[in-house]
């Protein structure tokens, strides 16, 4: 089960972060990548750490590195998404996913999903 938090309206430049609370045993074993959806468009991978048992790497698209870090707390059970220096174009519906092993940063063929969480970058 995945369970996104932290959405919310923030101004252009704002930042946010988002969790993703995940369980079940396998989990922290797998991949956990964040996956957005804006109105109209097609789902957006932004995001992947891989899980225990591997070097812990990190993936992004190129639309959001340098702005973005995920982070993974696996004692917790939790996957996070810093989201600085937000623009309009990253509102969106963020979706939690896992897989297996992170593919990339804009992969989007997830076998386990959350329910989602808004995020709007609005003046």
């Amino acid at each position: 089960q995945l369970v996104e938090s932290g959405g919310g309206l923030v101004q252009p430049g704002g930042s946010l972060k988002l969790s993703c609370q995940f369980s079940g045993f396998t989990l922290k074993y797998y991949g956990i990548g964040w996956v957005r959806q804006a109105p109209g468009k097609e789902r957006e991978g932004v995001s992947c750490v891989d899980g225990l048992d591997t070097d812990g790497t990190t993936y992004y698209s190129d639309s959001v590195k340098g702005r973005f870090t995920i982070s993974r707390d696996n004692a917790n059970s939790i996957v996070y998404l810093q989201m600085n220096n937000l623009k309009p174009e990253d509102t969106a519906v963020y979706y939690c996913a896992s897989d297996p092993a992170c593919v990339g940063g804009d992969y989007v063929q997830y076998d386990y999903w959350g329910q989602g969480t808004q995020v709007t970058v609005s003046s």
